[in-house]
């Protein structure tokens, strides 16, 4: 399916409302079911259901859930409505399910035309012996393939897929990636960045098309959070990094357009009445999955350490102004107030309920993560600006003992040290599952001298990550590097793209990083792996 580029030119100039007018829809030539099945937002017996289906007026589609692949034993169904005014696609929360069994579902249109068939799992009730989450993040298209999806998809011992952000990038092509590393086959639409409604319901129409992801949306269910690409780069509470109010408009025009495409194209459901983009997932006495909102609710400005030090002579007094001023500030928040307090109270009520482990789904990463010195001599001579730019903050900042990525918790160490003291206070076996930063890395979590929980961050599904910046190093090197500067750091790897699966059990949470061969052509093949485990009561990854 092709997207017509003067249809969409003329569609842009509608600006927010463009695609939610009846037929401008027309944009995209096909008709019927568009793009696949998806399903989320899982329950022990519930499942949110969601379809594309175009035409040339809305349509009631009716949905049917099976116990077997040949629907020969119907177990629940209902009605979903493809809007004109939601770009078309429709969802449905189906309820009367069997907890902790696998159900296949499909859409079915006015006249008999059924979607692909779905499949989905609920989460289960009572004890449970095991359950496995895959762990993706970082999704660039412009980079290569979505083998990482594809790799999922032919596993047997995954019951759920978590996505933390970044599921696709907001950029023009030929920014990021720039021309040279960009792959000739994946094409963006629209053909510029994302601003308006239109541009992101397209953006979205145009990842959705991807086969492997459309395979992981109908083979899974996905409990998925944006971070800030699914808005734009550096994003918080009242702009972002890549928006200019005096080119792209008002900030709080261009976050609704994309929160409202995001609602429209994820298997998610619209926030309830409090407005809320968090929530809590219960697998059964094993554990509490939350899932949190870290990007556009309560987040504030992030801190740019190069704005500080403008025009400063003495560097080292500005560094330490820097580190015990601003980055200390108590107000600054992460999560804002209202979503601390519920996933403080959250997590004592798991533990109070005794359940197992209790399971951060969140964007960025946690732990410390300083740079080493010689970090310099790890960029090439005509690496880009930015690179070159983030290697001398950052080694500017690991001098007193700073990380070098200041949107990732780091930049926010008293809101991180209020989420690890509630959780100490709530005796709870923390695991926090996090992306954003394109490499795989595994912490130790601590707060006040004490162990408070493990840390899995996923590398990325394509986008490249600190090999990039260190080209003129030896990844193991730079691994060993990392981990010599910092002491929290159990493990990392800088140099594969790939996904995490973790396998959660009554006594121990298992992780493997999986590592794929490319990501320039279709191909599942791994070229390694990396396993560890944290036993239950330790709070902490057990040492090798």
């Amino acid at each position: 399916m092709n997207i017509d580029r003067r249809s969409l030119v003329k569609a842009g100039l509608y600006g927010l409302g463009a695609l939610a007018l009846p037929g401008v829809a027309s944009i995209l030539h096909a008709r019927g079911f568009t793009h696949g099945v998806a399903s989320g937002e899982p329950g022990a017996r519930r499942m949110l259901l969601w379809t594309r289906y175009a035409s040339d007026s809305g349509a009631r589609l009716r949905v049917e859930v099976a116990a077997d692949t040949m629907f020969t034993r119907i177990v629940a169904g209902g009605e979903a409505y493809a809007d004109p005014d939601r770009d078309h696609t429709a969802r449905v929360v189906v309820e009367g399910l069997a907890p902790g069994r696998w159900h296949f579902y499909r859409f079915i249109a006015p006249d008999g035309a059924m979607s692909p068939v779905g499949r989905t799992r609920t989460l289960p009730e009572g004890e449970v012996s095991r359950f496995g989450i895959g762990l993706f993040s970082c999704s660039n298209l412009g980079f290569g393939w979505f083998n990482a999806y594809a790799h999922a998809c032919e596993r047997s011992d995954l019951d759920l897929m978590v996505h933390v952000g970044d599921y696709f990038y907001e950029y023009q092509p030929g920014v990021y990636p720039d021309p040279k590393d960009a792959h000739p086959a994946r094409k963006l639409d629209p053909p510029n960045e994302t601003v308006s409604l239109a541009d992101y319901r397209l953006r979205h129409a145009c990842y959705r098309l991807d086969p492997d992801l459309q395979r992981l949306h109908q083979s899974y269910p996905m409990v998925a959070g944006w971070d800030d690409h699914e808005f734009t780069n550096d994003a918080w509470v009242d702009g972002a990094q890549n928006h200019q109010p005096d080119k792209e408009g008002d900030w709080g025009v261009r976050k609704t357009a994309a929160m409202r495409a995001y609602r429209d194209w994820m298997p998610v459901s619209d926030p309830g009445l409090d407005g809320v983009d968090w929530g809590t997932y219960e697998i059964g006495s094993l554990a509490t999955l939350f899932k949190l909102e870290t990007r556009i609710t309560g987040r504030s400005k992030l801190l740019e350490l190069e704005d500080f030090m403008k025009g400063r002579r003495d560097i080292d007094r500005a560094l330490t102004e820097f580190r015990d001023g601003p980055l200390q500030d108590a107000a600054r928040s992460m999560l804002g107030g209202t979503q601390e307090a519920w996933l403080a109270a959250e997590m004592a009520r798991s533990r109070r309920a005794g359940k197992r482990w209790q399971v951060l789904a969140q964007q960025t990463v946690m732990g410390d993560r300083i740079m080493p010195q010689r970090a310099l001599e790890w960029v090439a001579a005509d690496a880009p600006d930015y690179l070159k730019r983030g290697a001398r903050v950052g080694v500017a900042a690991a001098k007193l003992g700073m990380g070098y990525d200041f949107d990732a918790w780091a930049g926010f160490p008293a809101a991180r040290a209020r989420l690890l003291a509630a959780a100490q206070r709530a005796d709870a076996d923390l695991v926090v599952l996090s992306g954003d930063s394109h490499n795989g890395w595994a912490f130790d979590l601590a707060h006040d001298g004490r162990a408070a929980g493990i840390e899995i961050a996923t590398q990325s599904v394509t986008s490249p990550g600190i090999e990039q910046q260190a080209s003129r190093a030896v990844p193991a090197e730079v691994a060993a590097a990392l981990r010599a500067t910092n002491p929290s750091l159990a493990w990392c790897d800088t140099s594969h793209r790939g996904y995490t699966s973790v396998q959660l059990g009554p006594e121990a949470v298992t992780t493997e990083w999986h590592f794929l061969r490319t990501v320039s052509e279709r191909d599942t093949t791994l070229v390694g792996s990396h396993r560890m485990r944290a036993a239950r009561g330790r709070r902490s990854w057990d040492k090798a």
